[in-house]
Order: structure tokens, then C-alpha cells, then sequence
């Protein structure tokens, strides 16, 4: 009887992922790819833009497969070149796939991969009629059986999935928005922001947020009339008036009220923050920025050379729960 509380015990604390109110910075590792992290039990998860990198808990490389043309991370590589931030969960890595282009993403989909292989599994297919016109990175919600995507482009929603059924569920307004969000994670009925809304040019830090995620019903799509977008910012006219399309649209969204969860001013420097986490086996806090270039539109435009980079570096912030 003892031996199996111990084991349940350990179970549960290998399985905490739980959301602190409080971080103190305990490590910065430099890692190859600029996109996303994710953590099982065993291992952790970056993504590039094209690739994707597996570590053991000592951070040492175990595994890595990169886009090319003899090896095809994913099929169909012309029509997507962008991963964004990610999620694991029950053996899967779950990635936001699209093709980006200074500002717009085009062909979006979930994009499923084995983690012990990191081979494609499959895609779950993207619900246009949602709005949503960007991935820039999705999260796992392990209690209720959903993935979310987040909008970097249009980041007032972000986009729920049902797992079971690969369809699409309902969409959460973010009140106030946090513009050029870049990385979402979900535990303890709460998500988790990592938003690209400072300035690298000028130092100013980036900042993550926090929304509840209890209560999420169900809303789907429905037979309707909506405006046109001729950008994700403007409608597309005709003779002066809206043009309006008749068919199925969204049916209703969640309002998700957001506050400050923590503003990033230990960065080494201001840049583009990324993906974010929570590392089941210690609750620490994985946050991925991204440093020395000038970013516009969300690409790099070069390094800051007058502050003596030479290129961009990626690295992983990791944050022990004080409380």
C-alpha cells in the first residue's frame, strides 16, 4: 500500500505544471531555434522556423529534424516555411504550421508530430470561417481536451479546436489585447500570454499575461452574413460599400479578461519573445526571446551591430516558482 501512494505521489509531482504568482530567474540556455518551447516529463522541445529540437533535462541535443529538401519535415513544405511557439502532450507535439510573409499568415494548420521520432503525423485542418488569420503559436488544454491557437497578427482572439473531433470549438476575445502575442500555455484553468508588445529598438521589455480559461462553451459556426476583410484591418469595398459574404461564420465567442502577469525586464536584451511553458517535473517557467536583431513585421532584419552583434540569439529564460 505504501509503495503505491509513493508512486501516485510521484505521479502527481511529475505531472504538477501548476501557475505561481511569483518567479525568480534561475537560468538562461542558449538553444538553436527561435520559435517555441515545450516540456514533457523527459525531455524538453524547441522549435525553429522550419525545425524542430529535442533535449533531455540536462539540455543536451538528442534528437533534431530540419526542414529540407531530402528530408521534408512536413508534407507539402511549399506551401508552409513558419512553425511558432508549441505544445507536447501524451507523446504529440502539437505546432502551429503556416506560411508566413511580413505580416500575414497563409495556409495555417495544426501540424501533429510523434516526440520520441519528431515525425509528422498529421494536420488538423485550420477553420477560416473563425477569423483568425495568423498562428503564431497553440497550446494543449489538458483538462477539457482542446488546443488553442494565438493570432500574432490580430492578437484580439485566440482560436479553440476540440481535440476529439479536430473541429472547431469557440474563440476568446482578449480584453485588453495584448498585440503580437506569440506564445500561449494552459494549466490550472488559466492561459498564459507571451506578448511581443515592447520595442527591441528602444529597450523596452516585453510582457506575459494571464485569462481565465474555466468556463469555455461551446459556440462553433453558424449560417450567417459577415463584412469582407480586404486586410485583417479593413474591409474590402465595392462601389464605395462593404462587400458581404453570406455563409457559415463564427457564432459567438468567450471574453476573456486579461491582466499582467509579468513584465520581462531581466532579458539580457529586449528583443522578440517567443514561446513559453511550464516544466512538469519542477513547475519552473520556460520563456524563449529572441535577441540582437531588429525585428520588423515580425522578421529579422539584420543584427544591431552598433551594440556589437553579429547575428540573432535564442534563448531560453528559466524561472523557478517562488510561490
Amino acid at each position: 500500500m505504501f509503495l503505491a501512494l509513493l508512486l501516485v505521489g510521484s505521479f502527481m509531482a511529475a505531472s504538477a505544471q501548476h501557475v505561481g504568482t511569483e518567479y525568480r530567474l534561475k537560468k538562461v540556455v542558449e538553444v538553436p531555434g527561435r520559435q517555441g518551447i515545450a516540456a514533457d516529463e523527459n525531455y524538453f522541445y524547441v522549435s525553429d522556423t522550419r525545425g524542430i529540437y529535442k533535449f533531455d533535462k540536462k539540455w543536451n541535443l538528442v534528437k533534431k529534424r530540419v526542414q529540407t529538401k531530402q528530408d521534408p519535415l512536413f508534407p507539402k513544405p511549399e506551401l508552409a516555411n513558419h512553425f511558432g511557439d508549441i505544445d507536447v502532450w501524451n507523446g504529440k507535439i502539437y505546432t502551429g504550421n503556416e506560411k508566413f510573409e511580413f505580416g500575414r499568415g497563409y495556409n495555417i494548420a495544426i501540424s501533429v508530430f510523434d516526440a520520441n521520432t519528431l515525425e509528422w503525423i498529421e494536420d488538423i485542418p485550420w477553420c477560416a470561417e473563425s477569423g483568425q488569420v495568423e498562428v503564431s503559436g497553440l497550446a494543449v488544454d489538458r483538462e477539457k481536451n482542446m488546443i488553442w491557437m494565438s493570432d500574432w497578427v490580430d492578437s484580439r482572439y485566440v482560436y479553440g479546436y476540440s481535440l476529439e473531433t479536430g473541429k472547431y470549438y469557440t474563440k476568446m476575445q482578449c480584453r485588453p489585447m495584448p498585440y503580437w502575442c506569440q506564445g500561449i500555455f494552459i494549466s490550472d484553468g488559466k492561459m498564459l500570454f507571451a506578448a511581443d508588445d515592447g520595442e527591441s529598438t528602444y529597450h523596452i521589455a516585453d510582457n506575459l499575461y494571464i485569462a481565465d480559461m474555466i468556463e469555455v462553451p461551446y459556440t462553433g459556426l453558424k449560417d450567417g452574413k459577415e463584412v469582407v476583410r480586404d486586410t485583417p484591418f479593413s474591409v474590402k469595398l465595392e462601389n464605395g460599400k462593404p462587400v458581404i459574404r453570406t455563409g457559415k461564420i463564427a457564432a459567438g465567442a468567450k471574453a476573456g479578461r486579461l491582466t499582467t502577469f509579468r513584465e520581462m525586464t531581466d532579458f539580457r536584451r529586449a528583443g522578440e519573445i517567443e514561446g513559453l511553458c511550464i516544466d512538469p517535473t519542477t513547475d519552473d517557467l520556460l520563456v524563449l526571446n529572441n535577441r540582437g536583431t531588429q525585428i520588423i513585421l515580425g522578421m529579422s532584419q539584420g543584427p544591431f551591430a552598433e551594440e556589437g552583434y553579429t547575428k540573432e540569439i535564442h534563448e531560453v529564460y528559466i524561472y523557478e516558482k517562488i510561490k
